[in-house]
């Protein structure tokens, strides 16, 4: 018996040893003083910011939101990864998810973490933050938003990290990254974990409880964001089409930001064996499903109120159809919609780089979808101001606000990259359980 265990547990460190995270090459290390010097820039931008004040910005009464907003969306919209590919495909008893969870739940966390930074940046004055704590009225669609980002942040790091615990006591065991500071890391990360049945007992347990939870609290994210727009009078926003509209672009976005990501990461560490050809036609299945729900939604919300044509949204809508942003508009719906579901229906759009290179427009395409959803409608306010400025009219977001924006997104990807450098990004021990490696080789005493 003895040896057996022993065997086993042999079988689950030469897989450990497999999928340790391994050292940035020449190209880990471009990609990273990238990131750094993006950051920096965008810290420069936002030290000035604070010392001006918004003003250096081209929002104003029209615009009051900007580039800012849009980001905050999209970042909310991407974090939803993490309940679709560890939650609901996991409750489906969907195998194939496996290589793939810890990527979403990364993407989901980084995500949601930078979506809360980004409302800081776009408030000017970060200390009336705690405004929010001591003056918040529960009426407030802000004050729901707050609560449900701060409870999907927590779910999302309890989903990453609990699972994460077993590979980390692994990395620890196999010695394979000597360094000073990984040992102290995963030391006291592992939580004193020793591999015993009981003890996955409780992951298995845990695990099942947060899937179960974050669905509900993902859908409400969400939809309350979108709440944020809908419980407005402005034409754009004005409708009751937002949360599933919110909902069902955020499950197309976070499907491509996995694809992607799943591709830079095979490349980078030579993970054929794990991430196959198999994950990229199931996973370009799964967007195409996705885009075709997205696209219903689209329509409705653009139909309806098209063939009305009241006096606001006939301004807004042929602003977007044939105005200043109709070129932006229809390419997004194009390039982030339309063309990936022609591209990924066919067996040959799904292989890794063409399904690589269409989740890059999806991703770009629902970036500049929340820029049109909140830019345009503001410069169609319900009451219009008289008598301002022509600039106020118009919204050109200033090298600060580019900045500042490029800036979060380059720090989401930055603590992606650090997370991959320092834990396997491929879960350890579901893989052996997949293999039929027995992973709990500690017998309880």
């Amino acid at each position: 018996m003895e040896s057996d265990f022993k065997k086993e547990h042999e079988k689950l460190l030469d897989l450990t040893k497999e999928l340790m995270p391994q050292k940035f090459g020449r190209t880990g290390v471009i990609w990273v003083i990238s990131l750094v010097v993006i950051i920096a820039i965008g810290l420069v931008a936002y030290i000035h910011q604070l010392s001006k004040g918004l003003i250096i910005t081209d929002m104003r009464d029209y615009s009051s939101w900007g580039i800012y907003i849009s980001n905050f969306v999209f970042f909310v919209a991407i974090s939803l990864v993490g309940s679709l590919i560890s939650a609901i495909l996991k409750l489906t008893h969907a195998g194939w998810r496996t290589p793939l969870t810890r990527i979403a739940e990364v993407i989901a966390v980084s995500a949601i973490a930078f979506a809360g930074l980004t409302i800081i940046v776009d408030m000017g004055r970060p200390d009336r933050m705690i405004n929010l704590f001591i003056h918040g009225r529960i009426q407030s669609p802000i004050i729901w938003d707050v609560l449900v980002v701060t409870t999907y942040l927590v779910i999302s790091t309890l989903l990453l990290f609990i699972p994460l615990v077993p590979d980390i006591a692994l990395c620890r065991e196999t010695g394979v990254n000597p360094s000073f500071w990984n040992k102290k890391i995963f030391k006291f990360l592992s939580l004193n974990w020793k591999g015993k049945k009981s003890q996955f007992f409780l992951v298995h347990k845990s695990i099942r409880i947060l899937a179960v939870l974050i669905i509900p609290v993902a859908l409400g994210i969400h939809t309350v964001t979108s709440w944020l727009f809908a419980t407005t009078f402005r034409s754009g926003w004005d409708s009751t089409n937002f949360g599933a509209y919110f909902v069902s672009g955020a499950f197309m976005l976070g499907a491509g930001a996995v694809i992607a990501a799943m591709f830079l990461i095979r490349r980078q560490y030579k993970l054929e064996n794990h991430i196959t050809d198999a994950h990229f036609d199931k996973m370009g299945k799964l967007l195409v499903l996705l885009s075709l729900v997205y696209l219903y939604f689209n329509i409705n919300e653009y139909l309806v109120p098209a063939y009305k044509m009241k006096h606001g949204e006939a301004e807004h809508l042929n602003d977007l159809f044939t105005g200043h942003f109709s070129l932006m508009f229809w390419s997004v719906q194009f390039f982030g919609m339309i063309l990936p579901i022609f591209v990924l229906i066919s067996k040959k759009g799904r292989k890794p780089l063409p399904a690589f290179l269409i989740s890059i427009m999806v991703i770009i395409g629902a970036w500049f979808k929340r820029f049109l959803i909140v830019t345009p409608t503001l410069l169609h306010p319900f009451v219009p101001i008289q008598n301002v400025p022509d600039a106020w009219k118009s919204y050109n977001p200033t090298w600060e606000e580019w900045s500042i924006a490029f800036a979060t997104l380059a720090g989401a990807c930055l603590l992606m990259t650090i997370f991959i450098r320092v834990f396997p990004i491929i879960p350890i021990w579901e893989t052996a359980e997949e293999r039929g490696i027995i992973v709990d080789t500690h017998e309880e005493k």
